[in-house]
C-alpha cells in the first residue's frame, strides 16, 4: 500500500458530511488537506477539527464557478505548493418532477455536481503531471446508474459525472493519474431534505475509509468504479 504522508490533498465539500469524513482521513494518514465549502462557519469548524490531526487549510468556494475554482487553486498553490489528491464531492440535490423544477434550480445542481468536477479537474491534472502523478477521486452516487422519481436533476449530474470519470480515467491513465469513482446509496448525512436518518443507511466515514483504502492501493492498480450500499435497508 502506498504511504500518503508527505502529500497534499484537495477536497471539495470538505466542510461537512462525506467530504469532511474524507478530509479527515486524509489529515490522519499524514496528508495536508486543503478543503473548501460555501458556508464559513461550518469551514472554519471543520478546520479545527483538522489541523488537530495535521496540516490543514481552506477556504469558500462555489465549485460551480470556473473562476472561483481557479482562485481555490490558487490559494492552495500558495499554502500548500501543488495537489497530489483530488477529492471531487461537493454536491447539491434540488428535487422535484420536471415540469416543477425551475431553471435556476436545474443549473444549480448541474454547475456544482458536473461541472465542479470537471473545473477542478482540469486544474488540477497539470499539476499532478508536474508533480509525477496524483490520483482524482469523484464521489458520485447510485442515483448516477438507478434513477428514481423526482430525480431529474440530481439523476443528470450523477449519470453526467459517472460518463465523465470514466472518460477522464482514459485520458489521464499515461501521464500516471488515476482516476475513480465511489458511488454510495442512502448515507447519514441529511443531504436529502426530508430524509430521515436511520441506523441501517452508510456512515459517512465507511465511505471516507473506501477513500482512503483507493488512493492507498499500489498504483499499477486501479479500481475504477466502486458502488456502496447499505447491507440490510429498511424493508418497504
Amino acid at each position: 500500500m502506498i504511504d500518503l504522508r508527505g502529500q497534499i490533498a484537495v477536497v471539495t465539500g470538505g466542510s461537512r458530511g462525506i467530504g469532511r469524513a474524507i478530509a479527515q482521513a486524509l489529515a490522519d494518514e499524514g496528508v495536508s488537506v486543503a478543503i473548501c465549502g460555501r458556508d464559513r462557519v461550518s469551514l472554519n469548524s471543520a478546520l479545527r477539527d483538522l489541523n488537530a490531526a495535521g496540516a490543514a487549510v481552506g477556504e469558500t468556494c462555489d465549485v460551480g464557478s470556473p473562476e472561483q475554482a481557479g482562485e481555490f487553486f490558487a490559494f492552495v498553490d500558495r499554502e500548500l505548493g501543488g495537489v497530489d489528491i483530488l477529492v471531487n464531492n461537493a454536491g447539491v440535490g434540488n428535487f422535484g418532477a420536471v415540469d416543477e423544477l425551475t431553471p435556476e434550480a436545474w443549473d444549480e445542481v448541474i454547475a456544482t455536481n458536473l461541472s465542479g468536477p470537471f473545473y477542478f479537474s482540469r486544474l488540477a491534472a497539470p499539476r499532478m503531471r508536474k508533480r509525477g502523478g496524483g490520483f482524482i477521486l469523484n464521489i458520485g452516487s447510485l442515483a448516477g446508474k438507478y434513477p428514481f422519481a423526482g430525480g431529474a436533476a440530481y439523476n443528470a449530474s450523477k449519470f453526467g459525472l459517472a460518463g465523465f470519470t470514466e472518460a477522464m480515467m482514459l485520458d489521464l491513465r499515461y501521464d500516471n493519474i488515476r482516476v475513480s469513482t465511489i458511488m454510495p446509496g442512502s448515507v447519514q448525512t441529511g443531504f436529502r431534505p426530508g430524509a430521515i436518518n436511520a441506523d441501517w443507511k452508510l456512515d459517512p466515514e465507511a465511505i471516507a475509509s473506501m477513500a482512503v483504502h483507493l488512493i492507498r492501493t499500489p498504483d499499477r492498480n486501479l479500481a475504477s468504479r466502486v458502488e456502496m450500499r447499505p447491507s440490510r435497508p429498511s424493508r418497504r
